[in-house]
């Protein structure tokens, strides 16, 4: 991996690690109902597990973790669309684009309703809590994509990777890949606790009204 370039203070770090931990654990603790409710909903609705078999990631110095998430799709989605032959338009799609699609048919009933409202991304505070992940930073990388980065991206990796980010307040499925790309690249560059705040301000109306697109 590229040298990284971006550090930022011990006080920096350790105060937006005592944010994350304190504002996760009242999260979870106030969304317990609908954690519990999606859980029940998703086992109804269609076959597998209540959690997403989601590909590894990337997170911070280029450390690989596994991503909590609600699963909104088919059994074995991933698999599906890297080496079934019927995906194999819809997976070059993918990769050409921001690496998400639109009308992608993986996605079930329930699923379509908990990524409108990013509900899919509550276990994610979990990750927050063992120190994988921040509220705030940049996306996290599938490894397939983090092996095809080129030298001006490996900044992202320079802070934990978060649950919303500048990215998403901006635009979020209306990106293209690139443009994601710089967002999280000018966060990076600009990382503050005042600029996390206003972030997660802006957060809050994108999930309610859906703006900029399914997560």
């Amino acid at each position: 991996m590229a040298e990284l370039s971006v550090n930022k203070s011990l006080f920096y770090e350790t105060a937006k690690r005592f944010v994350d931990i304190v504002c996760s654990v009242i999260i979870l603790i106030i969304f317990l109902p609908v954690i519990i409710a999606v859980a029940l909903i998703i086992r109804v609705d269609s076959e597998g597990p209540i959690f997403a078999d989601t590909p590894e990631r990337v997170g911070k110095d280029g450390k690989p973790f596994k991503m909590y998430k609600f699963r909104s799709m088919v059994q074995n989605a991933h698999e599906l669309l890297r080496e079934d032959p019927e995906y194999a338009k819809l997976y070059d799609r993918y990769k050409k684009g921001s690496y998400k699609l639109k009308n992608d048919p993986r996605i079930t009933q329930v699923g379509q309703f908990i990524r409108k409202h990013s509900l899919d991304e509550v276990p994610q505070l979990f990750n927050v809590v063992r120190g994988e992940m921040s509220l705030v930073g940049p996306r996290p990388p599938l490894t397939y994509e983090f092996e095809a980065y080129d030298h001006w991206q490996f900044d992202r990796l320079t802070v934990p990777p978060g649950i919303t980010g500048l990215w998403q307040v901006s635009g979020r499925n209306l990106l293209t890949y690139r443009q994601m790309c710089e967002l999280d690249l000018e966060y990076v560059h600009g990382w503050s606790l005042w600029l996390d705040v206003k972030i997660l301000f802006k957060t809050v109306p994108v999930v309610l009204f859906n703006s900029g697109g399914a997560a």
